[in-house]
């Protein structure tokens, strides 16, 4: 697919077919799309772990605030990052939307949260005391067909979103 079509068509997926198994080939490139991804002065300060096993799933559910939903994922990574570098959490972000954009390209949906009982999912885990977890990311095949061509997304309108030269100057065509 093409990177811009990827992009337009995405949709967050919270509901996952149970019956469809993401293949290997698919996790391994999802997972080197987030190894490829740039990072602040190349400090990497990343780490993933993939939960794939149904009752570590549940147990993810139960680590979490805002992500009950991951219990019917096909598998989760869960993104760990070392709070010692100072854009932690941009490169986390960076690394998520990789993984997002490379898994929809295969036509395999994804959803992220944040809300973690942290100190659960440590333990839980095994999460080294240097790293923190920030976002996990459930992937699976979407349960209903999706393509994301057909549901309009509701955005702001780039007049709304964007400035030329300082804040307030409105957007025209003319000027983009």
């Amino acid at each position: 697919m093409d990177a811009y079509d990827c992009i337009v068509t995405k949709l967050e997926v919270r509901e996952f077919d149970v019956n469809s198994l993401v293949p290997s080939e698919i996790r391994l490139k999802i997972l080197e799309a987030a190894r490829l991804t740039g990072s602040s002065l190349n400090t990497q300060p990343w780490r993933f772990i993939v939960v794939q096993n149904q009752d570590n799933l549940r147990k993810l559910s139960d680590d979490s605030t805002s992500g009950k939903w991951i219990s019917g994922a096909n598998f989760a990574i869960i993104i760990i990052t070392n709070p010692y570098f100072r854009f932690h959490l941009i490169d986390a972000g960076k690394v998520v939307q990789n993984m997002q954009l490379a898994a929809w390209n295969f036509g395999v949906g994804s959803a992220l949260f944040t809300g973690i009982d942290e100190q659960k999912i440590r333990d839980d885990f095994a999460l080294p005391l240097d790293y923190k977890p920030v976002i996990v990311v459930g992937f699976g095949y979407p349960k209903k067909r999706i393509t994301g061509k057909s549901k309009k997304k509701k955005r702001l309108p780039m007049t709304e979103l964007v400035s030329f030269e300082e804040y307030g100057i409105a957007t025209s065509k003319n000027r983009i």
